[in-house]
């Protein structure tokens, strides 16, 4: 085992209102890291864009999105498995909410020509990719709308359809469960309609000889079950899935069926 500090990062939900019980997490799991052996750094790494630190070679624990997980990391980093939350679907998957403005007149994706979209990345399967092939199954063959807005984040998508701003955006479906608990202009928002789930966020670290991903499984699961409850309901937790690579391979079949959808 090499004695270099690793690198890790839990940015996917890392909302300011929990930061602190993010923290509080990743205390469990650097010290369950470091009784498996893995050197795990005290403090989650916030000073990088979430692509760098996803590529860095020392990483040893991270969460990423499913999209650039099947696109450009499944080479280069190792599934660990993937968090299960407190969401009516399978363990370990997840779905997207399309949400409009509470005043809104559309009543269904048929109606949607001619709206403004809000995505908080194309490099995203919640806001983004999800939406695409939902569409694409809606039989639309192009995109409808009249003009796509990238807001950086799903919280900031929420604001611009709050805000009107924008019409309609694809929200996941944790994101939106925090925003209606931490976000004043989730109120503002109704459910349209919603994605198909598909595996959730996962866990990875990097593609390493010397490291084994099913170890630092077990050092997830050891972590998650020592976590407070009031914690875990805070950051939604309610488990942790086995899940394997072969599990996203409908991620990247919905995105390539749904390629001729540029929203």
């Amino acid at each position: 085992m090499s004695i270099m500090t690793g690198v890790a990062a839990l940015p996917m939900y890392d909302w300011p209102e929990l930061r602190s019980e993010t923290d509080q997490f990743w205390d469990k799991l650097s010290n369950c890291l470091k009784r498996f052996g893995f050197p795990a750094p005290k403090a989650l790494d916030r000073s990088r864009p979430p692509e760098a630190i996803w590529h860095d070679g020392n990483l040893v624990l991270a969460q990423c999105c499913g999209l650039p997980y099947v696109r450009d990391l499944f080479n280069e980093v190792a599934l660990v498995g993937t968090p299960a939350y407190e969401l009516d679907c399978g363990a370990g998957s997840y779905y997207s909410v399309i949400v409009v403005h509470s005043d809104c007149d559309v009543s269904s994706l048929d109606d949607i020509g001619g709206l403004r979209l809000a995505y908080n990345s194309r490099n995203s399967q919640s806001g983004y990719a999800a939406l695409a092939y939902l569409l694409q199954q809606s039989a639309w063959n192009a995109s409808p709308f009249s003009e796509s807005i990238c807001t950086g984040s799903h919280r900031a998508s929420i604001k611009s359809v709050a805000q009107r701003q924008s019409d309609l955006a694809a929200i996941d479906a944790v994101t939106w469960k925090i925003a209606l608990r931490h976000e004043e202009a989730a109120g503002d928002l109704r459910i349209l309609a919603q994605t198909e789930p598909t595996p959730g966020l996962p866990f990875i670290c990097a593609n390493r000889s010397d490291w084994r991903a099913d170890q630092i499984h077990l050092a997830v699961v050891e972590a998650m079950a020592s976590l407070e409850e009031e914690c875990r309901h805070a950051l939604m937790l309610s488990g942790f899935s086995p899940t394997l690579p072969t599990d996203y391979g409908v991620i990247r079949s919905q995105f390539e069926k749904s390629g001729s959808i540029i929203l």
